[in-house]
């Protein structure tokens, strides 16, 4: 038997590369020994990514696509489809699991620095991951033909009609007609289970590809590579085979067990995985009382709400994403870690963290001038993390910290002036505290003081 298994892997090798690759990705692909919670997020995404597929054939084969049957169908595969209830379920508690696990992915690359040299291929690959799974789950989200969905696809897609000249045509060849109907079902069906899948999967070989490339980085944010023994192997490294899927394996049992919890308890999970209005077939007709996004776009959805004029709030929207992708280039820090970085840039990470979760609360809110105007200020800091990203890449004097605050503060006040309501002038007032507060702590008091903007000395080697 050993001789037959033998004979048919060099069979196999003179034909296709695999020991080459299984050598190249698993057994002798080396890793950094010091792999701490946060690297867990990889392995996991794969994982839901392959869930999220699989489920998606199962119920590819009983879905009906049209306006007439879609609801229906749903229903069917729910209430009659031998397990059909638990992988629907499966599918929809994935999607934002999937997302969930992503934006943890996504932090831990921002902690740790891993948009930096040599890996800014990576991060772009792996933001543009980002982007598609956006798309895969904005087309999902109207297939099930209920109220939200029907609604929430009306809304998103008529911003597209902001864009300047070919908005309106943009609107109208992504629904197919001039409202959402039967046509714009269809489109978003073939999308959903066709093409950005295949562009999905793509992205991700590439993510993976690029990553045994060049290496991965670690919570200490040092080149293993850059210490070698005789052999070339490196001394900070272990083989990612067996020692890390071992490690993946019971992450993923954990994960697993957690999901579980979730997809037999709490499918809805409180209406925050599935909407109560989705539970009816859509309706024209009837406008729901309060039209959101699901929970993993309401951030982008509150910065977008936030902003009076439309075309205005679609630009900050698109580029609150987008900014993303620009990174390796904002961040020029030599130090790679928040676990050497200064007291000031992890304070910065937390506060935009926060802010980000907030945003997100916000996004699932009625729109009242208290939650608009938080949601406003909270865009604000957004973005100026991005911009402390870039003040803190290197050394600044006190003249330029000074400039930098009179500049900010010009700007904050010609947009206030702008969109100034007499009604809400004290509202207005209260917020400005949080641009302000976030000024004097991030560019006024490092140079009072100097040292909560130093960064620590980073080893030779890893911990």
């Amino acid at each position: 038997m050993k001789a037959l298994l033998t004979g048919l892997l060099e069979w196999t090798d003179a034909r296709f590369p695999l020991t080459k690759m299984w050598n190249e990705h698993l057994a002798k692909y080396y890793a950094p020994k010091n792999f701490n919670f946060w690297y867990f997020f990889g392995s996991l995404a794969i994982l839901a990514l392959v869930m999220q597929i699989l489920t998606g054939i199962w119920l590819a084969m009983h879905y009906k696509p049209s306006a007439e049957h879609a609801f229906a169908s749903v229903e069917y595969i729910m209430r009659e489809v031998p397990w059909g209830w638990t992988i629907r379920y499966m599918h929809s508690t994935g999607s934002s699991f999937f997302f969930v696990i992503v934006y943890l992915h996504m932090f831990r690359g921002l902690m740790y620095g891993s948009y930096k040299h040599p890996r800014e291929l990576i991060w772009i690959l792996g933001m543009m991951i980002f982007l598609a799974l956006m798309a895969e789950a904005f087309f999902g989200y109207l297939l099930p033909w209920g109220q939200m969905s029907f609604w929430g696809a009306q809304v998103i897609v008529s911003l597209f009609g902001a864009v300047p000249w070919v908005g309106e045509t943009l609107a109208l060849w992504m629904r197919g007609d001039y409202v959402v109907s039967d046509a714009t079902l269809n489109r978003f069906y073939s999308f959903h289970i066709v093409a950005v899948p295949l562009v999905l999967l793509g992205l991700v070989a590439a993510h993976i590809m690029a990553l045994h490339e060049v290496g991965s980085n670690n919570p200490d944010g040092i080149e293993i590579k850059k210490n070698k023994n005789a052999e070339g192997v490196p001394q900070d490294g272990i083989p990612f085979h067996p020692y890390y899927t071992v490690k993946d394996i019971a992450g993923m049992m954990v994960f697993l067990f957690l999901f579980a919890l979730v997809m037999f308890f709490a499918p809805d999970f409180f209406g925050w995985f599935l909407e109560r209005a989705n539970f009816t077939p859509a309706d024209p007709l009837k406008t729901p009382e309060h039209i959101v996004p699901l929970w993993y776009f309401t951030p982008y959805y509150a910065i977008l709400r936030a902003i009076p004029d439309k075309l205005t709030g679609v630009l900050a929207m698109g580029v609150a994403v987008l900014i993303f992708f620009f990174l390796p280039w904002l961040d020029r820090h030599p130090v790679k870690s928040i676990r050497y970085r200064s007291t000031l840039y992890r304070l910065a990470l937390a506060v935009f963290a926060v802010g980000f979760v907030t945003l997100g609360y916000l996004g699932t809110q009625p729109p009242t001038p208290g939650m608009s105007e938080l949601g406003l200020r909270l865009g604000e800091l957004y973005f100026l993390w991005f911009l402390t990203l870039w003040v803190y890449s290197k050394d600044r004097s006190a003249k330029y910290y000074g400039r930098l605050v009179v500049v900010l503060l010009v700007l904050m006040l010609i947009g206030d002036w702008r969109r100034f309501d007499p009604s809400q002038g004290a509202l207005m007032a209260v917020s400005a505290l949080l641009p302000v507060g976030y000024f004097l702590v991030f560019y006024l008091l490092p140079v009072f003081r100097p040292g909560l903007n130093a960064s620590k000395p980073v080893p030779e080697r890893v911990t």
